[in-house]
């Protein structure tokens, strides 16, 4: 089993490791008052939003809400897990850290055999290709106009066509057979020994993100089939966690905040070649929920771009719905019949699939055009298939100020009215959709939902943990039940951490939270500026919040139970209707007012 690393070993390497000095070796940061400032890393702006406080040891952006430690910032920028930031921070504040029992040494040791396996895989099939004298081959590369530079820059290689060629070269090297095969590129004889999988064929290394290879596909030179074939799954390749090409597109993608999608390894390698940087294969299978979390680390912008044929629709179809319960933006390129972008681009050059790119449609559009050509949409039946297809999409868009404007689109497309869209999105069934959906209405800003005076008594706690005991705020009851739920957890946490006496400090708290949003809320609160700093103003602040807070409490129990008893009349229901009332006026009381004041408010 492997150890868990204990909170004082990370709080104590957090305390090692200053966050002004970390963020500053990745982007420059000027002094603003007690703080720095920087343009935010992590999206476009102009002017400064994002802050970094020496005396929290957080960041925090007021444009984009991202925030969180030391820790935080190293897993966004660099995307790392957890383990491998502590790491990094370990090492910058030169302290050792053991991860795993001794059992799992052995573990890692092969993990790190097949990744070096593939290495020297790789660098076989490589070398035999830059020492090729194949006039044949040599053609092959001019018609498909692959240049020297993009040989070296893929490390695309060639296997021989032997039976036992890699084989040999790695016994060679005393590998292990057994090895040799679990890296997938060897297959077991029926009558005993083993042949390589891949053989007469132009071999592409698949990299992972940190520029492993883990995986090859392998091309025929001619027309027979199967055209590729690929490693098998292994434990350090799942083919639907990988995406192709994401090493080296990584930093362009984010860079330019969009990502174009497409199929196969050469539909990557031509356009790179020709300039285009930000673009990632599916290798040729339909897009898994995982390659596009993966993909989200970097853009929430997609232009997905299949082949035009029937299958490739129906692909990129699947693949929308998985956008969106992601909550990512995607568009769609229509590529004429017959071209995939590595042929499109050999032929017309970059420029043509940049303007193809440009003329990208949107999924509603692209979804309805496709639905018209199988449905007519003049025949009732037809239309309800094409309005059910439609708004099984729509149910998984989480903007509802966008799902509002598609609702209206799609009944002024279908000529039916927005009314009887909104009742049929109503009754579709999705984890990702709440029922009883209200058109055009958006979500309201936090500061107008919640209570402020929730967040200043939270900023307040985290500023001053000693005021929890003072106060007796854990006895309040009205701070068990706060409006803004992200608050309630981060308070919660706080209590339970104050209770076993445990470190709070902001920036350590937040290594508890798996919770984006409750992360960004605390550094959104230790970020600004607080002016109460004697503690007489502290405790009057905190006195002051909680009699808003029980206020707001009271108001809410007085609403649920004046609901309450409208029922209980309506049911006629004496016994429950005077207990009711009785609760009613007990709670009016503790609010100072008498039920006749309230009615006349």
């Amino acid at each position: 089993m492997p150890k868990i690393i204990p909170t004082e070993v990370i709080n104590d390497i957090q305390d090692r490791c200053d966050i002004v000095e970390l963020i500053s070796s990745y982007i420059p940061l000027k002094r603003a008052g007690r703080n720095f400032k920087a343009n935010c890393p992590f999206h476009n702006e102009k002017t400064p939003s994002f802050i970094v406080s020496p005396d929290k040891q957080i960041y925090h952006c007021f444009g984009c809400g991202e925030g969180g430690n030391a820790l935080s910032f190293l897993m966004k920028y660099e995307h790392l897990d957890f383990k491998e930031a502590l790491e990094v921070l370990a090492k910058r504040a030169g302290v050792t850290i053991q991860f795993e029992e001794q059992g799992q040494d052995a573990e890692r040791t092969y993990i790190n055999e097949l990744y070096r396996i593939n290495e020297l895989a790789c660098n076989f099939y490589h070398n035999l290709l830059l020492k090729r004298n194949d006039p044949a081959l040599n053609k092959y590369f001019q018609a498909r106009n692959i240049k020297d530079e993009t040989i070296k820059k893929f490390k695309i290689g060639l296997a021989p066509n032997q039976w036992d060629g890699l084989l040999n070269y790695l016994r060679a090297k005393s590998i292990n057979i057994k090895l040799i095969e679990k890296a997938g590129l060897i297959i077991a004889k029926e009558n005993g020994g083993f042949y390589d999988r891949f053989r007469n064929r132009l071999i592409v290394p698949i990299s992972d993100i940190k520029n492993r290879i883990i995986a090859f596909g392998a091309r025929v030179l001619d027309d027979t089939t199967p055209k590729y074939i690929n490693s098998p799954e292994t434990q350090i390749y799942i083919k639907g966690k990988n995406l192709f090409g994401l090493n080296l597109a990584k930093d362009v993608i984010r860079e330019k905040d969009y990502c174009l999608i497409v199929e196969g390894y050469f539909d990557v390698i031509t356009p790179m070649q020709n300039g285009f940087m930000n673009i990632v294969a599916s290798s040729g299978t339909a897009l898994t929920p995982e390659q596009i979390r993966l993909l989200k680390r970097y853009t929430k912008n997609v232009v997905v771009i299949y082949d035009a044929d029937k299958a490739g629709q129906l692909a990129t179809l699947r693949s929308l719905d998985l956008f969106l319960e992601e909550d990512m933006f995607i568009k769609v390129v229509n590529l004429p019949k017959g071209y995939d972008p590595d042929l499109l681009v050999r032929k017309f050059g970059i420029e043509k699939l940049q303007e193809l790119i440009d003329k990208a449609m949107d999924i509603f559009d692209y979804k309805l055009n496709l639905l018209k050509n199988i449905y007519d949409t003049g025949k009732i039946n037809d239309k309800t298939k094409i309005a059910a297809e439609m708004l099984s999409m729509i149910a998984k868009i989480k903007n509802e100020i966008l799902k509002s404007e598609y609702i209206k689109m799609l009944a002024e497309k279908l000529s039916v009215s927005e009314t009887s869209l909104i009742k049929e999105l109503n009754k579709i069934k999705s984890s990702s959709i709440q029922t009883n959906y209200e058109p055009v209405i958006a979500e309201k800003h936090s500061e107008e939902v919640y209570s402020k005076s929730e967040k200043m008594l939270v900023k307040l706690i985290l500023e001053d943990t000693q005021l929890i005991e003072k106060e007796g705020l854990k006895e309040k009851d009205c701070l068990h039940s706060l409006q803004d739920k992200r608050l309630q957890k981060i308070l919660d946490l706080v209590f339970n951490l104050y209770e076993s006496c445990q470190q709070i400090k902001p920036n350590q708290i937040i290594n508890y939270l798996d919770d984006k949003q409750c992360v960004a809320l605390i550094s959104e609160l230790s970020s600004e500026e607080t002016f109460i700093c004697e503690l007489n103003n502290r405790e009057n602040a905190i006195k002051d919040c909680l009699n808003r807070i029980e206020l707001n409490s009271s108001g809410l129990k007085l609403k649920n139970l004046q609901s309450q008893i409208k029922s209980a009349e309506e049911k006629g229901d004496s016994e429950l209707l005077n207990k009711l009332r009785n609760e009613f006026n007990t709670l009016m009381k503790k609010k100072g007012k008498s039920i006749n004041e309230e009615v006349r408010n």
